[in-house]
């Protein structure tokens, strides 16, 4: 009897559960061991979507039915690249699959960024998050707070600093994250965007959802709202763009709201420095002015505004990071691919290795993108496969990598694991009145991810 395809996915987000339910509607008979390096699944759908968002969060019902089927095993609290080498996975598979999607910060460059108070937005949603790879802690002293770049993980980030920690409480912040927040000072978050509102990377509903707190009041200068040719034509080439632009338009003429919270929203201002003391802590944001060149871009006026903040946080892009084993382009931060299979030096296909998601595209689009990606490396991975493509691995038992991670004391989780932290963290956040609460130490999740040996 023909043995199934051995796939590793490694990365249990959106990316990679979508490319393992893809494998799985295959012709083939596909088995998939899903690595991923949190003990806990699901990726940037549990540890970079802001918690007061539970309708985003609901994407994990469906990932939840991916994860139910009997021909893909979760793996979780693994690094690959260090637990397990990328030499020593590809002897029990077929091929491997990375998406491990993309977390750290692209940088601001320009005079200042070493200036204390000045932040990567992935490190404080990190924290809020409850991501146990970041701190636990927040310097939330500052009153007024310079937000770089106009994109929903700008106004995300915005609406926590503005909203008040009591209002995040019915969400499933964890402790320290309550505690941080109602230590909180800000009061005015002033969001910076280079170009203008057609240009803007807002979704509709996220930007309409920044002004529902009664706390928080949102706040754009009417000389902001100005469009050239270019960006008359993407309003109209766009529903999406033309509503930004419309909820934009309607904040600029409302009568004041009369919100304690104030978030401006700024745009045609390009960043220039950041100002501190001479402790080095942040004391000031400069923008330069700059107005429309017709062609949807923008060129600088030579004005400077200088804004009085006490810190800086970057909206500016996440990037992905290298796995030890795996070829990576540090300028654009992916692993250098032609669609699907990762490529080497001289450009040639490694054979057996594929790449999905931010990974691969780096961090753009939604989850109707992420699908398509999956398709496409699915599809390239299955074609290799019926022409013969792919070598057979040197040992492709179901159990020889358990073996080999028993063998080395990695405590790895599993689903079943995984539906036990589930159930703690909701029972936890019923003690509260709140659906879940969030656990934030690894050692935490681990204990209630143990599954006991029948």
């Amino acid at each position: 009897m023909t043995r199934p395809l051995r796939v590793a996915v490694v990365g249990a987000g959106p990316a990679g559960i979508y490319a393992s339910d893809l494998l799985m509607k295959s012709e083939h008979p596909v088995q998939v061991d899903l690595f991923e390096k949190m003990p806990a699944p699901f990726g940037l759908i549990r540890y970079g979507v802001a918690p007061d968002h539970p309708r985003i969060k609901g994407i994990i019902k469906s990932l939840h039915n991916v994860l139910d089927k009997p021909e893909v095993r979760l793996l979780g609290n693994i690094t690959i690249g260090e637990d397990i080498t990328v030499e020593e996975l590809r002897s029990f598979y077929d091929a491997i699959i990375f998406s491990t999607g993309a977390v750290a910060d692209r940088d601001l460059n320009i005079p200042g960024k070493e200036m204390r108070g000045h932040y990567g937005a992935g490190q404080f949603v990190g924290f809020y998050d409850g991501n146990p790879y970041f701190s636990r802690d927040w310097d939330l002293s500052a009153e007024q707070v310079a937000v770089v770049g106009v994109g929903n993980v700008g106004l995300d980030i915005s609406r926590v600093l503005a909203k008040t920690a009591d209002e995040m409480l019915v969400t499933e912040i964890p402790d320290n994250v309550y505690a941080n927040l109602s230590r909180s000072a800000a009061r005015e978050i002033h969001i910076f965007g280079r170009r203008g509102p057609a240009q803007a990377k807002f979704t509709p509903l996220e930007l309409k959802e920044l002004d529902h707190s009664p706390n928080v009041e949102v706040i754009v200068d009417p000389e902001d709202i100005d469009y050239d040719a270019a960006s008359e034509e993407a309003r109209r080439a766009s529903k999406s763009v033309d509503l930004v632009c419309q909820t934009l338009e309607n904040y600029a003429i409302r009568e004041p709201k009369g919100a304690p919270h104030k978030i401006f929203i700024h745009f045609f201002e390009s960043p220039v420095e950041i100002l501190g003391d001479e402790d080095g802590n942040v004391t000031g944001f400069i923008t330069e002015r700059t107005e429309l060149d017709g062609t949807g871009d923008v060129r600088g006026t030579g004005k400077k505004n200088t804004w009085p903040v006490q810190a800086v946080y970057r909206a500016v892009g996440y990037r992905s990071e290298p796995v030890k084993g795996v070829p990576f382009d540090e300028t654009a931060h992916i692993m250098p691919n032609d669609g699907g299979h990762i490529l080497a030096a001289d450009g040639k296909p490694l054979p057996g290795l594929y790449a999905t998601g931010w990974i691969k595209r780096g961090p753009i689009g939604l989850i109707g993108n992420t699908k398509s990606d999956a398709k496409e490396t699915t599809e390239i991975l299955l074609q290799d496969y019926a022409t013969g493509k792919l070598s057979a691995p040197e040992n492709p038992a179901e159990d020889a990598i358990i073996e080999l991670l028993e063998a080395r004391n990695i405590e790895y989780t599993t689903w079943d694991g995984w539906h036990q932290l589930d159930a703690a963290e909701r029972a936890a956040g019923a003690a509260e009145g709140r659906e879940r609460k969030k656990y934030v130490e690894v050692a935490e999740m681990l204990e209630h991810s143990r599954v006991e040996e029948s």
